[in-house]
């Protein structure tokens, strides 16, 4: 078993590696790290500022020891009793540990780490001997003045002994010299293997998911229920008087939505972007759903590091097939004839954005030398699965897709478009898209906040369970604000819902771009130029992403609605 680690004190470059071989069940008193003949490092006037800034910044350092991520022990004591005074203590771990801290405007570096390695100890029935497995990591930072160490020529150091310690300042006006040091030591532990996850998946307050859900099947199934109930009602009152055979002028003129019969099958303008978008939407939708439900069955743990974005990116590439079909399906419906250009479109248009943005980001990070940019070979893979994977795919989905049946649409378009009449100020785009954009954002609200803790503040997600439910409330949700919509549009006798309806099922993502950026305000402490666009980056990205799964979800489901509804009147 190994660790790495070796301070970095540069701007975001890549920290130099060293690696610490540390002995199953060997304790390790006190050893000097990174000083050569064991003479003090030294920080330049330019190191020790940035380090000072990144104390004053709360900066974390975290460290992996066989595939366990370090962990710092907090215990806090809760009175119980406030008669009897009685103190009950209350442990609790936060991912890795401070850099420093600061007292009285001045500014203190733990450079001593006494690391806790918890093992436990199995029996092999065939030899009878023992088995240790690392079942926990934990450290204890510390702060010890350069002048408080004794070192010898065997890189070993002795600490000082009680709290005779003075902690290690750090001076931005002037170069410092100090130690790194480092201790091992070793505890047996009841916890097996399969469990050793178990403390680093409990930081996070289970209660409030449950909070989160109940909140949100509440207010969807409410107004789901309300919203069921009118439109039902009142369709049923529609169809029935639009069926009567005598005085059906005078029902005309009490409803719209018959009225545009002949030009609500319309094809819209730019229909293949528009299939595109659908179809890539399709494919975020397979990608996101399997995703989920094979994490919520516990196979994409957080101990396999990557391999929840590995999964994602395969299933993408893998969906295009059914992204294809529905796009090139959609396509020919809306009288379109360019098969082959609109699957370039579908394989390219969504993808390519995703990729440029990517890049771009990549550079800025590549030109900081930072450890977290993304290798030049794994982008090369990238691409080739992109282009030897996901693009096939989507060509053959298209192919059959186009080659399908369109679908069969109730009623015939007239040669001649239909007037629009002008519509009222809350029939607006922008308008609807603040409308229908609130039930789905707030259903999955809790949720978000987690998801951007564990994306910006390195927290471990793994309720997995919860956020299958979330993602069929936001699917029910999507639906029904999507079908009120249309419903709506079309009673105002605006049959041009193609878009609009793409568009305004995809509000929510209006809501997420919203508290992304109150996230950003409020919750960190970003002030560098490259971080703050890294984050607006991804952000955008994800934003992007949402959209086109809602407005993918609402789509489907109001055109569904659309020719459900007119299937069931007489058209003369």
């Amino acid at each position: 078993m190994n660790t790495t680690h070796c301070p970095s004190v540069g701007p975001a470059r890549s920290p130099t590696r060293r690696r610490i071989w540390v002995l199953m069940n060997s304790e390790k008193k006190c050893e000097v790290l990174c000083s050569p003949a064991n003479k003090p490092m030294t920080l330049t006037v330019e190191q020790s500022r940035l380090v000072a800034e990144r104390i004053t910044e709360d900066y974390y350092v975290h460290l992996i020891a066989d595939n366990l991520p370090v962990a710092t022990r907090l215990e806090l004591y809760s009175s119980r009793d406030s008669e009897d005074k009685k103190k009950e203590k209350d442990v609790q771990f936060e991912h890795g540990y401070r850099l420093g801290f600061t007292d009285v405007n001045k500014i203190y570096l733990h450079n001593h780490l006494s690391f806790i390695l918890y093992y436990h100890r199995e029996d092999v029935e065939e030899d009878q001997e023992h088995m240790y497995r690392v079942v926990r990591f934990e450290v204890i930072p510390q702060s010890i003045r350069l002048e408080d160490l004794k070192t010898d020529d065997k890189s070993s150091c002795t600490l000082p002994e009680g709290t005779n310690s003075s902690p290690q300042e750090i001076d931005p006006s002037k170069e410092n010299r100090l130690f790194f040091t480092y201790s091992v030591h070793w505890e047996e532990s009841d916890i097996k293997w399969a469990s050793r996850w178990d403390t680093y998946l409990t930081m996070s307050d289970v209660q409030i998911h449950w909070f989160s859900i109940i909140n949100s099947v509440v207010v969807v199934f409410f107004l789901s229920g309300i919203l069921s109930m009118i439109i039902i009602r009142t369709l049923r009152k529609d169809i029935a008087n639009y069926n009567k055979e005598d005085d059906i002028e005078d029902t005309m003129e009490e409803s719209g939505w018959k009225l545009v019969h002949g030009d609500v099958f319309r094809p819209p303008q730019y229909p293949m972007i528009l299939s595109s978008l659908l179809g890539s939407g399709i494919q975020l939708f397979c990608m996101i759903l399997i995703v989920i439900f094979v994490a919520m069955l516990g196979m994409l743990s957080p101990s396999s590091r990557g391999a929840l974005m590995t999964t994602a990116c395969f299933l993408f590439m893998f969906m295009g097939v059914f992204g294809g079909f529905s796009a090139g399906r959609l396509y020919r419906t809306l009288k379109g004839h360019r098969w082959k250009k609109g699957a370039f479109c579908t394989a390219t248009l969504y993808p390519g954005v995703v990729f440029g943005i990517c890049f771009v980001l990549n550079c800025f990070i590549w030109g900081k030398h930072s450890s977290g940019a993304v290798p030049f070979p794994t982008m090369v893979a990238l691409l080739c699965m992109w282009f030897g994977i996901s693009l096939p795919l989507v060509y053959l989905g298209y192919y059959f897709g186009f080659r399908k049946q369109p679908y069969d649409n109730p009623v015939r378009t007239n040669q001649i478009p239909r007037q629009i009449p002008e519509q009222r100020w809350y029939m607006n785009r922008f308008v609807g898209i603040l409308m229908a954009g609130i039930l789905p954002f707030g259903a999955m609200f809790i949720e978000l906040f987690f998801i951007f803790s564990a994306i910006w503040e390195n927290q471990f997600y793994y309720l997995f369970g919860f956020l299958f439910l979330v993602f069929i409330i936001l699917v029910v949700s999507c639906s029904q604000i999507s079908i009120v919509m249309v419903y709506f549009q079309l009673c105002a006798e605006d049959y041009r819902w193609w878009w609009r309806n793409f568009l305004v099922s995809g509000g929510s993502a209006f809501y997420v771009l919203v508290y992304a950026i109150f996230y950003f305000v409020n919750k960190l402490d970003i002030v560098e130029f490259i971080p703050s666009l890294l984050y607006f980056g991804y952000t955008a990205l994800m934003v992007l992403s949402f959209w086109l799964l809602t407005g993918t979800i609402g789509f489907y489901a109001a055109y569904m609605f659309v020719r459900k509804i007119y299937a069931a009147v007489k058209i003369d």
